[in-house]
């Protein structure tokens, strides 16, 4: 059974930090990508950041870049997203994902259609 189970979500002052945990289960993990989705009320679900171990590739979309790392212990088959300087508008649903990495692309990381599997999303809240 596939398994994608996103952690570490909380409330946190504008300017504090997080991170974000995925833990896959249930296939080759060095096959994938695992990509980081966010969703606040009311908006689309958007692509934040991916990492492709395989290709060894990082994306990052321009909102976070500078203030977000993604990282990846394949020995535990999770990826980390480590959130920096938050913004009240990093305020969302956080989601973890795992595309087939011949698949995602600098150009296709932040397409939701790209990955096959989904984890049930941690709240992050950064207050003003």
């Amino acid at each position: 059974e596939v398994q994608l189970q996103a952690s570490g979500g909380g409330l946190v002052q504008a300017g504090g930090s997080l991170r974000l945990s995925c833990a896959a289960s249930g296939f080759t993990f060095d096959d994938y990508a695992i990509g980081w989705f966010r969703q606040a009320p009311g908006k689309e679900r958007e692509g934040v950041s991916c990492i492709s171990s395989s290709e060894g590739s990082t994306y990052y979309a321009d909102f976070v870049k500078g203030r977000f790392t993604i990282s990846s212990d394949n020995a535990k088959n999770t990826v980390y997203l480590q959130m920096n300087s938050l913004k009240p508008e990093d305020t969302a649903v956080y989601y973890c994902a795992a595309g087939q990495s011949g698949l995602v692309r600098v150009t296709t990381y932040y397409y939701t259609s790209v990955y096959d599997y989904w984890g049930q999303g941690t709240l992050v809240t950064v207050s003003s």
